[in-house]
């Protein structure tokens, strides 16, 4: 059986301790791998192994130096790119469409954009005047914070996991990374690509392990880390900054998210429901930007729901090489009980289960994996918990509304404030909405449209900070200021 190991200084390593746990297969429970659990000892050493590296041989390179090494990083993920395919299907369980056009070669171009990012970033300077008539100079240095610990989420692991190690690296730091449990094997495969292209050791490490008790929870409270970036729950968040305090140290928070969509009458209406359709259940609907409160302008309600409801019983279960697959399983068996718990409790409510609800008829040999059907609920008050709380599943709730001011109230009653989606062909009405919905990110006739120039994150209890662009250098170099007298 194949074994997954840590990966620090440059090295595969086992635990201390010996321990190991299971990734099995969300498509069918099969045993994909063992994986070696850290605890102290090895955060300790890839801590220390990271803290080497800022001051070795990584910390001595030129800016043009670690711009080429991030290049070459680049060309090794699209050289070895089957390989990393394969990893995130084992470990996701989603079509490999998903991973071909989308999640791997995102994963590949972060290193590249944020090379090019800190190559061209510009910095302040400033002539000051000063008494005796000779003036100073004030400019600023960018240099590297440190060592950045780098939690990972399982949803959309590679992608997720090199918008934050991209960065960290562009910008002369090393990282710790603690991939979920869930999703162990592109964070050790990029190992593999680090060695082949030589980046020094030490500046990229990985760490196995759950949270509490466990390798993220010393990673996170360990004094030798400099800041910690994160995306996942709100409430790991909370307790990632508590740990963070200790020490003042800067976190970087992409959180949760109960996203709206907004479908106004004059919207293209056959656009609107392929939009909605891909955020409501892309990757199952586990994506953090995914939408699960959808508002139809009345007069279109009736029509939008039974359109809705055909794209969701379209959907073609299967294993994830299968070019025929369109959908796939959610993460675990512990998540889909989560997920059937909130669709448990919307019939309770009093929802109308448009379509879905419950666990698909599967084949025998995907029976044992974590399958939900795609679920559209109507009916519902705004009080219901399927409609304020965060459910990270395939499943969406649908409200007609009456007017401007109405959706937009309704948008924004609620603690999260990731993002949101208007369609409509009255471009003055979308640009008044975008200003008044209180998210970080707002689509107008588009959804999931990125440019990674530009600012990324979210408001209220989706998150702190921003990352993208020159955004991301902001959390990942300290600024310096030198005054120099004339």
């Amino acid at each position: 059986m194949r074994v997954i190991d840590h990966f620090i200084d440059g090295e595969y390593t086992s635990s201390l301790s010996g321990r190991q746990f299971e990734k099995r297969s969300p498509v069918d429970n099969s045993l994909v791998a063992r994986i070696s659990e850290g605890g102290q000892p090895e955060v300790e050493a890839a801590v220390a192994a990271a803290r080497r590296a800022l001051t070795g041989e990584w910390g001595r390179l030129t800016l043009d130096q670690r711009v080429d090494l991030l290049y070459g990083v680049a060309n090794e993920i699209t050289r070895r790119f089957d390989d990393f395919v394969a990893a995130e299907m084992a470990d996701t369980g989603q079509p490999q469409h998903v991973m071909k056009h989308a999640f791997i070669p995102r994963g590949a171009a972060n290193f590249k954009v944020f090379a090019d990012v800190i190559r061209n970033v510009a910095n302040e300077s400033f002539q000051t005047p000063t008494p005796d008539g000779r003036g100073a100079l004030n400019y600023t240095l960018r240099v590297p914070k440190g060592v950045i610990g780098v939690v990972c989420p399982w949803n959309a692991p590679f992608l997720l996991m090199t918008w934050k190690v991209g960065p960290a690296l562009a910008c002369g730091n090393t990282v710790v990374v603690k991939p979920s449990e869930e999703t162990p094997l592109t964070a050790a495969l990029l190992g593999e690509v680090m060695n082949a292209v030589g980046v020094p050791r030490g500046v990229y490490n990985v760490v196995n392990g759950f949270g509490p008790d466990s390798a993220g929870a010393f990673l996170t409270a360990h004094p030798g880390v400099d800041a910690i970036t994160f995306t996942g729950e709100t409430r790991t968040g909370e307790v990632i900054m508590q740990a963070a305090a200790k020490g003042m140290r800067d976190v970087s928070f992409e959180l949760g998210g109960k996203n709206a969509a907004i479908v106004f009458a004059d919207a293209d209406f056959d656009a609107a429901v392929d939009g909605v359709f891909r955020s409501c259940f892309l990757n199952s609907g586990q994506v953090c930007l995914g939408t699960e409160r959808v508002y139809v302008e009345r007069p279109l309600f009736e029509r939008f729901v039974q359109a809705l409801k055909v794209r969701a019983e379209s959907v073609k279960y299967g294993r994830p090489e299968d070019h025929a697959t369109t959908y796939g399983p959610l993460i675990s068996h512990e998540h889909r009980r989560k997920v059937l718990g909130y669709y448990q409790r919307a019939v309770e409510e009093g929802a109308t289960v448009v379509t879905g609800g419950g666990v698909p008829d599967m084949p025998a040999d995907l029976a044992d994996g974590a399958w939900v059907q795609p679920t559209i609920w109507t009916g519902l008050p705004e009080t219901a918990a399927v409609v304020r709380e965060e459910i990270f599943g395939p499943c969406c709730h649908i409200r007609p509304f009456d007017s401007e001011a109405e959706v937009t109230a309704l948008a924004n009653d609620n603690e999260y404030g990731l993002s949101t989606t208007i369609w409509t062909q009255d471009l003055a009405r979308a640009h008044r909405m975008a200003a008044a919905i209180q998210v970080g990110i707002t689509w107008v006739n588009a959804w999931f449209l990125r440019d990674l120039r530009t600012a990324f994150g979210g408001s209220k209890q989706s998150g702190i900070g921003r990352e993208g662009g020159v955004h991301s250098l902001e959390f990942y170099t300290e600024l310096r200021n030198v005054c120099v007298k004339l």
